[in-house]
């Protein structure tokens, strides 16, 4: 059986009074291990098992840090979960809950994964997991659109954020396998954590000097590159606001759902809270709430302060 739940989809009655649309909410917040990431992890983790991998290496201090945990845990396999120094003890502790070994080693994510390939490296039988560069991962994502389009109408649009791609390329592969192909997609991401912007712009990859967001889920400074090459055959629009827009919404999602998410989820609501012109007329929207570990109740009332929301 697989790693991850079928998650529910309910309409927003909410989303859909502000947008004067139909909102389809795809809960994946509700995944055991808290965002899509099970999905897509969980598949490479029960591919590497069958493999016969005995050990999985992750550099994330974030939600696919706690995916590889999760499915490590779930699979009875050693997990390594590698961090930079600026993960929060409070990711740590989440990760090391969950039985994996948690290194902290250099001052950033690239830093962390250049270590990660070294030590999987050494051990053929250690499976690396990427956070989201990787087909089998996007296959395992890609399930979501499986059931939404059991579950409800087709959209006219399909709302999700993007850090590194691999939600959006998942997303897409289960878009044409279930003919959604022609649906249009608006892909989001915060100022300061736009990378996919950055390369639909310039046409080819694009490596953010740094990101400065708080959303730090989106935090990869460069996208996969099969995330730019389906903006080839896809019609997929980027959409960037500023870190309050993405705290401000997750604010009125938790009042109206009662429901607390990442900023870097926040992101894809604040463009039905603020009814985006890049919709269209699209009637019926179907957003992905990829939800987050790295979020909490103090958390969210701080950003709220730094940003005068409170």
């Amino acid at each position: 059986m697989a790693l991850h739940r079928e998650t529910p989809l309910l309409e927003s009655v909410p989303l859909g009074a502000v947008s004067g649309r139909r909102v389809f909410l795809k809960m994946e917040n509700m995944q055991p291990a808290g965002s899509f990431k099970l999905r897509g992890i969980g598949r490479v983790c029960e591919e590497a098992v069958k493999s016969g991998a005995v050990r999985f290496i992750s550099p994330s201090g974030g939600n696919a840090g706690y995916a590889a945990a999760w499915a490590g845990r779930e699979l009875g396999v050693c997990t390594t979960v590698i961090v930079p120094v600026t993960t929060s003890e409070e990711a740590k502790n989440a990760i090391a809950a969950l039985g994996a070994e948690v290194i902290v080693s250099g001052e950033s994510w690239k830093e962390s994964n250049e270590l990660a390939l070294a030590m999987a490296g050494e051990d053929p039988k250690s499976k690396y997991i990427h956070a989201f560069d990787d087909p089998v991962m996007w296959g395992g994502h890609g399930t979501l659109v499986d059931e939404a389009a059991k579950q409800g109408p087709k959209p006219d649009a399909v709302v999700l954020s993007v850090g590194g791609g691999g939600l959006l390329c998942g997303v897409a592969a289960g878009m044409d396998r279930n003919g959604w192909g022609k649906v249009p997609v608006l892909a989001c991401e915060t100022e300061g954590a736009a990378s996919f912007a950055a390369a639909v712009a310039a046409g080819e990859i694009v490596e953010l000097e740094s990101i400065t967001s708080v959303a730090t889920s989106l935090g990869a400074r460069a996208v996969a590159p099969a995330a730019l090459e389906l903006t080839r055959n896809h019609r997929i629009t980027p959409y960037v606001v500023p870190d309050e827009s993405a705290v401000a919404a997750c604010s009125r999602f938790l009042d109206d759902h009662r429901v607390l998410v990442e900023p870097a989820c926040g992101v894809s609501l604040s463009a039905l809270y603020e009814n985006t012109p890049l919709l269209g007329d699209a009637g019926t929207v179907l957003v992905v709430v990829c939800g987050g570990i790295g979020i909490s109740a103090a958390k969210l009332r701080n950003l709220e302060a730094r940003f005068g929301l409170s």
